[in-house]
């Protein structure tokens, strides 16, 4: 087992799971996959990866049954605590920032269903955004996952525990977060359609206010602490 608990390196997310996964000729599903963004990234690169992508946010799921550019992408509505799959389904299991949005009570189901639909030896890679850090301060404003943050990696914990998963990894870097105008941050970040953010005029001011102590020239850029818990499923 190999740990790293340094937050020195900053990259992007892309290049540690490509590094860490051989992911070509795999059966993959990634749970909670939003906008699709990491989903493209998996299913255009390498050769004969086939993604199953499930989301729980109905309006984005809409948008995303409109893609028609991604033959080798199976999007379904679908939450991780309930997966409409085959046991041992699949070689790879991704869940990008996403664990932490499943109801706390449900978390332990959720793992327990990625140990389900995972293929003896298949891996979990699972990375949740650190409570830190200057894109932090400014989410908490509104939305503090603090809490949530924590179950999350409490969660994983019980099932290294329990020895449902076994821990192959785990990891901390930074990925760097831009936005053109705090415009943008309002557009994809507060007003997301899987939350309902209803801020105040002095609220949404305050948020403002914390957000352009990152402004620069051409826009504000924040770096995002990661942690990654590469988890395995037991051979039989």
């Amino acid at each position: 087992m190999a740990l790293s608990q340094s937050l020195d390196t900053t990259c992007n997310e892309q290049e540690v799971f490509e590094r860490l996964l051989s992911l070509d000729g795999k059966a993959i599903l990634e749970l909670g996959c939003g906008k699709a963004k990491m989903t493209r990234l998996i299913a255009t690169h390498g050769q004969g990866r086939e993604i199953t992508a499930t989301e729980v946010d109905q309006i984005q799921h809409s948008q995303n049954l409109l893609i028609n550019d991604l033959p080798n992408v199976r999007f379904m509505i679908a939450g991780s605590e309930a997966m409409p799959f085959d046991d041992a389904s699949f070689d790879v299991i991704f869940m990008f920032k996403s664990l932490h949005h499943v109801p706390v009570s449900l978390m332990d189901q959720a793992l327990a269903e990625v140990k389900r639909v995972l293929k003896p030896g298949g891996i979990a890679y699972i990375s949740e955004p650190v409570f830190a850090g200057d894109f932090n301060e400014v989410l908490r404003l509104f939305h503090d996952e603090e809490e949530v943050r924590a179950a999350a990696y409490g969660a994983i914990q019980k099932a290294i525990a329990d020895e449902d998963l076994s821990l192959l990894e785990e990891l901390k870097f930074n990925t760097q977060l831009a936005f053109n105008s705090f415009e943008e941050f309002e557009s994809t970040v507060i007003n997301v359609t899987h939350s309902n953010h209803r801020l105040s005029a002095e609220l949404l001011q305050r948020v403002k206010d914390q957000f352009s102590l990152n402004m620069e020239d051409g826009g504000a850029k924040f770096l995002l602490p990661l942690r990654v818990d590469l988890l395995q499923k037991e051979v039989a």
